[in-house]
């Protein structure tokens, strides 16, 4: 097929997500490779999103397709009650890589999942019903991980599971908590204490959150903030779920983002780098102590895909990859380079308001005047962001832009000079935004 019939018949027979079908324009892919991706007719896409910041060690990898097809000749499924050399093996490896106390796993097919086990296994061992959550949040797109999520996606899919809190983050959308670190975190965890009181500390199991917040801004935490919020939740027995289904497996330059503030969560979600997409596959892992307990108290919990040995296998390849193939330290390495071509654009484009990156982490933010209100409205749009994007996919680089932000988040095994060849054509798609400030 062409792209046109691609396109024509996806868009007839099928739903896309958080979009009526009728107003979508997909772009059609037919092959991928690398940092690359390329349309029946051969057009080549920079991709600077990661599809979905999940692509982490690129596209085709040739050791992980080499183990699928091996895969595909040993043990295609088994019960979730069953045994298998591939769970044992993985969660032994895993247990060896993820921080801390953090070695027993219940295996998923995506990030949501991950998610709505952890709340369930928060609430079950602590016997308290209620979770906190923040507003500038993206935890899922079910019934319950939709109510922990704090943007515009839970609005349609209200009122759904009871029992959820929403904060605000240290850095609200359009105001501050302070000028500096110190006082974002001061402030904000003082505020958090006077919540949690409110609420009643003995009714609430979990906080939930993004180490840095994805989606909604690659929103990096000021200076000791998770140091901080870990000590506070200690203080009222409240659990600490770390959703790194996003940030987690490299993302950050460190292989899990809650190691920049040195401290290790109760539970940890994971999904999307796990199996750098190439397969669905998400897991929840939890300290010793709610593992113990679970080994006398039943986990009310399950799915007909627990632990699926073919996904097993496809993660156990990524994840050897990822380590052995040193992309971890590229992501770390090539934040310099981020941060550099940002500041460059900064200094250039009077419509750039800010780039902020961790690891390869990053966004760019788009303002509308000198005064650095963004050029969209919140969960809105603006013709000149509209345009950009056009730009953006018409030459070559596929990259999300949502509202008044331009996702950077490239597979990790991208090279500086791939680097600065998505950010010339950012460079040029600025000067579409710089041409409709106001004033």
């Amino acid at each position: 097929m062409n792209s046109q019939e691609i396109v024509e018949l996806c868009q007839k027979h099928t739903m896309y997500s958080w979009s009526a079908t009728g107003k979508v324009d997909p772009t059609a892919i037919s092959r991928a490779e690398g940092v690359y991706f390329y349309s029946p007719e051969g057009k080549r896409w920079l991709d600077f999103s990661s599809q979905l910041i999940s692509v982490n060690i690129g596209h085709s990898h040739p050791k992980v397709v080499a183990a699928m097809k091996k895969a595909c000749d040993g043990l295609i499924f088994a019960h979730p009650g069953a045994a298998t050399e591939i769970r044992a093996k993985l969660s032994k490896r895993l247990a060896e890589l993820v921080p801390g106390n953090l070695n027993t796993f219940f295996y998923t097919l995506g990030g949501a999942e991950a998610n709505e086990n952890a709340i369930r296994a928060a609430r079950l061992y602590s016997g308290r019903p209620k979770i906190l959550s923040r507003y500038r949040s993206y935890h899922g797109g079910t019934n319950a991980t939709l109510q922990l999520t704090g943007d515009p996606r839970r609005w349609a899919n209200e009122p759904g599971m009871p029992g959820v809190v929403r904060v605000m983050d240290p850095q609200p959308y359009d105001y501050s908590f302070g000028s500096t670190d110190a006082e974002k975190t001061e402030n904000n965890l003082r505020y958090l204490e006077e919540v949690i009181q409110y609420e009643g500390p003995k009714t609430i199991a979990a906080m939930i959150i993004e180490p840095v917040t994805g989606t909604n801004g690659v929103l990096i935490p000021p200076a000791g903030y998770l140091q901080g919020l870990r000590k506070l939740l200690d203080k009222y027995g409240i659990l600490l779920i770390c959703d790194e289904v996003m940030a987690g497996f490299g993302r950050t330059g460190k292989l899990f983002a809650f190691e920049h503030g040195n401290i290790v969560p109760d539970i940890l979600t994971m999904a999307k780098g796990l199996t750098s997409s190439y397969v669905p596959l998400g897991a929840m892992a939890v300290s010793d102590p709610i593992a113990a307990h679970f080994k006398d108290n039943v986990f009310w919990g399950g799915l007909t895909y627990n632990a699926h040995p073919f996904t097993l296998e496809v993660a156990m390849a990524a994840v050897d990859v990822l380590i052995e193939e040193g992309m971890v330290e590229n992501a770390a390495k090539m934040e310099k380079v981020m941060q550099s071509e940002m500041a460059r654009l900064k200094a250039k484009h009077p419509s750039m308001k800010e780039g902020r990156a961790l690891g390869l982490f990053g966004m760019i933010d788009v303002q509308k005047n000198n005064k650095g209100d963004f050029i969209a409205p919140y969960n809105g749009a603006a013709p000149a962001m509209g345009a950009l994007a056009k730009h953006l996919k018409e030459n070559g680089v596929y990259a999300i832009v949502r509202w008044s932000s331009i996702m950077c988040s490239p597979p990790l095994c991208i090279t500086e000079a791939q680097l600065k060849e998505g950010f010339a054509v950012i460079d040029k798609a600025l000067e579409i935004t710089d041409a409709a400030m106001e004033g």
